[in-house]
């Protein structure tokens, strides 16, 4: 077990910071399909902030967040939807992920890449937070 030092600093600029730091990673997500940026952008700085509440607070407070059955999950329901979002597609009678076929009122191409990127950003971070875990831990 690594000792952990104490800091104020630290951990009153990260209490700081984190909101802001994912307020922007989920900004990366939602505006990746039509600026630069997109789900695996989103995705690593989402988790770099749980990798920052975890370098600030300890690694148990990281633990107590995102359990691994917790990160398991995360990490298959990004790439469920990224899969479901393209079969969806081909029962339409379209191809792998054309989202011009998908039954939306409104801009359904732009809908459809919105999807693909939430799935990718939450897979992305959850598979960050997931080798991080596995970087610290020496059991």
């Amino acid at each position: 077990m690594i000792r952990e030092q104490e800091s104020i600093i630290i951990k009153t600029i990260s209490r700081i910071l984190i909101p802001f730091i994912q307020l922007f990673g989920l900004y990366v997500i939602m505006h990746g399909h039509t600026s630069p940026g997109g789900g695996f952008q989103g995705g690593v700085i989402l988790g770099a902030s749980f990798i920052l509440l975890a370098i600030a607070y300890g690694t148990n407070e990281m633990n107590r967040r995102f359990s691994l059955k917790t990160l398991t999950i995360m990490t298959a329901l990004g790439v469920f939807l990224y899969g479901l979002i393209g079969v969806v597609c081909m029962l339409l009678g379209a191809n792998f992920l054309d989202y011009g076929i998908l039954p939306i009122d409104f801009e359904p191409r732009g809908m459809g890449m919105l999807g693909i990127e939430i799935g990718v950003g939450i897979t992305v971070m959850a598979v960050m937070v997931s080798i991080f875990r596995d970087l610290i831990t020496f059991e």
